[in-house]
């Protein structure tokens, strides 16, 4: 283990135990608001106020079963994961517990892939939130926002974990309460209760109207599957956060309990509103966005520039967060020697410098080929990392089959949180995301995602087994 700082506990909020730092020398300076709203945040990306739309334009109203599917997909493997990270809380996760179940091979693979597909999300947020900024003040060109918004969270992130924790809490309450004002005013008026709107208020014909439930016909659904699965990445964050929280336990037992009423509402509850005040065919819904075309048919005034706003919000608390996800992963990474051991020095305010600097390094770089080759280096960074969201779910699965038995054999009391119907629904949920992986090859938008991510995973393998290799031989020598 590398040299590092450990801090006095900072304050507790009421009701906190005391809990001395992290052993790998991370500040536990996370507090229990913090972890509850970096928990239903997490659920609550970009995409879903962006990508909504072309989801509902390709399966029409049936894009809720798509939902439905993708959300059970992640309430599972949540759970899976929230029985080992109540176990053994750790910065890295997935990948920590990928490394004690399966082998020093796959928690160096699933953690460099997934720090990969964090950097270049820094990339696609930067950009998204300079085109926002730009629009209201034009004056600074879109690459200026988009440096702006990278230092100014990268300062955020290096003065605490904290001040990261801070920024998340009001980031993901505006995106919270938000989508809870969006869902309670929008079944108002869907059911002409709403005082002066300009909906007709038309209950449920919508669902059916325009075609029927399935316009697109049955196979929709799974069309809208790839299109919405990659939207409820970031629900595994609060699963490295509270290895710097006070009571980590806790946490994660809340966080993972919480997932089926977080995605009922969030997700579906959401989507539902838009189907139930608008047709789906309506052209509103592609031209101006599935939510923007919502607050229009009720007569909500200024909704362009509302939306514009909460999807801003919801930018920032995504790069806020992929920022402390990578850097915490990149840290973990050190720790166990597969990465630079620079990574998991601590400074004196328990935050690991160097893990964030190269993460916020890369996600520059990133953002630079964005603007010079958007369509063939950038384009191939986006590709290249689209499928490892379900290889994070499938080695998640994996090591939950693995580590029941290891966290019965070292520590049955920290069992608290338990995957339901274990072995048989973890099987199903690894049916689940290979169907999903092997129908991507068929459809021809996702099927060069599916291949690229899988050539630099098969690289990335590659490169861990040369690595065990080489340290086989250097211990046989030695």
């Amino acid at each position: 283990m590398t040299s590092q700082t450990t801090l006095a506990q900072p304050g507790h909020e009421p009701g906190e135990p005391d809990r001395p730092d992290s052993s790998d020398g991370l500040q536990a300076g996370l507090k229990n608001r913090h972890l509850s709203m970096i928990a239903i945040g997490g659920v609550i990306g970009a995409g879903l106020f962006v990508g909504s739309s072309a989801g509902i334009a390709a399966a029409g109203p049936a894009i809720l079963i798509s939902y439905a599917m993708v959300g059970l997909m992640v309430v599972l493997v949540m759970r899976m994961l929230g029985e080992m990270a109540a176990a053994r809380p750790s910065s890295g996760s997935f990948s920590a517990y990928a490394d004690q179940a399966l082998g020093r091979w796959a928690g160096f693979s699933i953690g460099w892939l997934y720090w990969f597909f964090w950097v270049v999300v820094l990339a696609v947020e930067a950009t998204a939130g300079a085109k926002i900024l730009e629009s209201w003040i034009p004056g600074v060109p879109q690459w200026a926002w988009a440096l702006i918004v990278m230092v100014v969270l990268t300062a955020t992130n290096l003065v605490s974990v904290g001040s990261y924790g801070e920024f998340e809490f009001w980031f993901a309450g505006i995106k919270v309460v938000a989508i809870a004002a969006f869902v309670v005013v929008g079944l108002l008026a869907v059911f002409g209760l709403l005082p002066g709107s300009d909906n007709p208020g038309s209950g449920l014909a919508h669902l059916t109207d325009s075609g029927g439930f399935f316009p697109e016909g049955p196979g929709a659904v799974l069309t809208g599957v790839l299109m919405v699965v990659f939207s409820f990445m970031g629900s595994e964050i609060v699963t490295l956060a509270a290895g710097e929280s006070a009571d980590p336990q806790r946490a994660v037992s809340k966080a993972t309990n919480s997932v089926i009423w977080r995605i009922a509402v969030f997700y579906l509850g959401s989507i539902f509103v838009v189907l139930t005040l608008l047709p789906w065919n309506d052209p509103s819904i592609l031209e101006k966005g599935s939510y923007v075309a919502a607050l229009d048919s009720i007569g909500i005034p200024h909704a362009g520039q509302v939306m514009d706003f909460i999807v801003l919000t919801a930018v920032l608390s995504c790069l806020n967060s992929g920022l402390y996800t990578a850097s915490r992963m990149a840290f973990s990474l050190g720790e166990r020697g597969d990465a630079p051991k620079s990574f998991a020095k601590v400074n004196r305010r328990g935050v690991p410098q160097a893990a964030i600097l190269s993460s916020v390094v890369f996600g520059f770089v990133a953002v630079f080929f964005n603007y010079q080759w958007p369509d063939t280096v950038f384009q191939f960074l986006l590709n290249s990392s689209g499928a490892v969201a379900l290889f994070v779910w499938l080695v998640i699965c994996f090591t939950q089959l693995r580590m029941r038995a290891i966290i019965l054999r070292e520590s049955p009391g920290r069992l608290v949180v338990r995957m339901w119907l274990f072995p048989y629904l973890t099987w199903a949920t690894i049916a689940m995301i290979s169907f999903v992986l092997v129908y991507m090859l068929t459809d021809d938008t996702a099927r060069e995602q599916v291949v690229l991510s899988l050539l630099v995973a098969a690289l990335v393998v590659g490169i861990s087994l040369v690595r065990e290799v080489r340290s086989r031989k250097a211990s046989a020598g030695g």
